[in-house]
């Protein structure tokens, strides 16, 4: 679980003032991105500070206990993607993990994906619906195919950021040199597939049933290849036996023992470009010589002064950044309803594993119901009231969408009381439409009747009985995650794939660049620098960024050596 340790935090009232000497980095965002920087940065000896506006760190990647049981609040599972195994290897963090398999169902119709060769049931699940389709079926799992031998290739070794280059020799000749040459074979393979997945679908199949089936499981737009790679992102699938908090957790300890300062509840308000300078809503003042920023880049952009700047071309750049930041999107969010029941564990693993993705109905949500959403909202902009129709549109959402079920209890036994199970359900869902639910004042309403539709589904197919075991439940929104984790819009992941331009590298074989800013001594890390997101690229992003951050110090006092040797020498 994620507990509130006694890190070393400074004095309101002396620690980090502008007077003092300034640190070395200051890393704002205590989410995964800047526990990773803040680790890397003070195993090397540097001086960094920590501030994270919540009480806890690890962001979207949290653990808590109610009643006696245990809930992810974010992600449900880690997939290693060659970068958390390396990451906790080189920092001498020991987790214990267990494997987390999926299982993927559609009405009564449930099949494991634990190896590839769970493909072969995934074609029979399908023709099982779509039986006059078995022809476009094939033609889809051929590109699901080719697209697990191109993840097997992307993943296909440990993240050599993650690796001593100079001294694991075996590593560099036998692993890493051949693998070059594969990965630049295969990066202009997985470019040709970014096209959104349904559009790329509506090529191989003129069932809409069909297309929208496979690209619901993804937020909208989502490129072909992260969306088709799903049945080799399953297969990686990992669960922390405490909880997926575990891992910031370890990381949180790491940085306590190596000596970085933590201010928690510390929400920066003001960054100084000229005065290499951030400020706190308390008037708290602390400076430094680089800057992570591993939070929202709209907060960032929204408080730094661009015309500060030295250089028409430095201000041309970071203002056309900060345009591009403030017109994107935040990617999609989720509406999660946490359920706690007295129904045994061996109940729900009759049905599926842990880790299940499942799809009440077979004709799935379609294209037409956001377009519906969109009139909806559109008219709400307008100042109508569209309160019975948002909650018909609710209604046929949810009856149709897919829900991402996981079962803690079914992954580490303690996560439940005995005999007892939780359930935590999500779905995708608009932080635009709970904001003008609230605006209208029926967001409370609103939950409600997401929380009674997810139980009604469920216990009307998959779970009979349901309802009647329930203990208690609770729920949270985009609204939720945007109030405790910082994301603007409540995005759970990177920037909308419906952005008109994304505001961030986003190119795989250039993700050495999603660190960069057009301002003097900041880098960026995290979930806003690269779509699409997740824990892996956090952690990736945040070494990139600490590595960065440390060759501009060394840079640096290098200069700073040889103008006093100047002085001293006469030269």
């Amino acid at each position: 679980m994620t507990h509130h340790r006694g890190a070393m935090t400074g004095s309101p009232n002396s620690v980090g003032v502008a007077n003092n000497a300034p640190y070395d980095v200051i890393v704002v965002g205590g989410g995964m991105a800047g526990l990773t920087a803040s680790a890397f940065l003070s195993r090397s000896g540097h001086r960094v500070l920590l501030c994270e506006q919540s009480s806890e760190l690890g962001g979207l990647v949290q653990t808590f206990e109610r009643d006696g049981f245990i809930w992810d609040a974010g992600i449900r599972a880690l997939e290693d993607s060659g970068i958390i195994f390396p990451m906790l290897a080189q920092l001498g963090i020991e987790i214990d993990f267990v494997k987390s398999p999926v299982s993927l169902g559609i009405e009564d119709q449930i099949i494991p994906v634990e190896s590839q060769e769970n493909l072969l049931d995934y074609r029979r699940l399908l023709e099982h619906f779509y039986p006059d389709r078995r022809p476009d079926i094939e033609r889809i799992l051929r590109v699901v195919r080719r697209v697990m031998t191109h993840m097997d290739v992307l993943y296909g070794i440990e993240n050599p950021l993650f690796k001593d280059l100079r001294t694991d020799r075996a590593y560099v000749f036998r692993e890493l040199l051949p693998w070059l040459g594969k990965f630049i074979r295969t990066i202009g393979k997985i470019n040709r597939m970014g096209m959104p997945v349904d559009e790329y679908l509506e090529t191989l199949t003129d069932s809409r049933a069909l297309v929208d089936i496979i690209s619901q499981h993804f937020f909208r737009k989502t490129p072909t290849f992260f969306a088709l790679s799903y049945f080799s992102l399953y297969l990686d699938y990992v669960y922390p036996a405490q909880g997926t908090g575990a891992l910031p957790s370890a990381l949180e300890a790491f940085c306590i023992d190596a000596g970085v300062e933590i201010q928690r509840e510390t929400r920066i308000t003001a960054v100084d470009l000229v005065n290499h300078s951030v400020s706190d809503a308390r008037d708290r003042t602390w400076t430094y010589r680089k800057l992570i920023w591993a939070a929202d880049l709209k907060s960032l952009y929204a408080m730094v002064d661009v015309s500060t700047l030295p250089g028409k071309k430095a201000r041309m750049r970071a203002r056309q950044r900060a345009a591009d930041v403030n017109a994107a999107s935040g990617g999609d969010s989720v509406f999660t309803l946490f359920l706690a029941s007295n129904l045994e564990p061996e109940w729900f693993a009759d049905r599926s594993n842990g880790h299940f993705f499942y799809t009440p109905v077979r004709h799935g949500v379609g294209a037409e119901v956001y377009r519906e959403l969109d009139e909806i909202l559109a008219q709400a902009s307008e100042g109508l009231e569209t309160r019975s129709k948002a909650e018909a549109w609710i209604r046929h959402y949810i009856g149709s969408t897919t829900y991402e079920i996981s079962i803690p209890v079914l992954k580490s036994p303690a996560a439940a009381p005995p005999g007892k199970t939780g359930l935590i359900i999500s779905v995708l869902f608009d932080y635009s439409l709970c904001a003008m639910a609230r605006t209208q004042g029926w967001y409370e309403d609103m939950k409600d009747l997401i929380e009674n539709l997810l139980i009604d589904a469920l216990d009307a197919s998959v779970y009979p009985g349901l309802r009647d075991a329930i203990l208690h439940s609770f729920s949270s929104t985009p609204l939720s995650i945007q109030q405790t984790a910082g994301t603007s819009g409540g995005a759970i992941t990177g920037w909308s794939f419906s952005s008109q331009r994304l505001p961030a590298e986003h190119r795989m074989q250039h993700v050495s660049r999603s660190i960069k800013t057009y301002l003097p001594d900041v880098y960026q890390a995290g979930q806003w620098t690269y779509s699409p997101s997740g824990v892996p690229i956090a952690i990736l992003t945040g070494r990139l960024a600490a590595d960065a951050a440390a060759r501009g110090l060394r840079k640096g006092r290098w200069r700073k050596d040889k103008r006093v040797q100047a002085r001293t020498t006469g030269g």
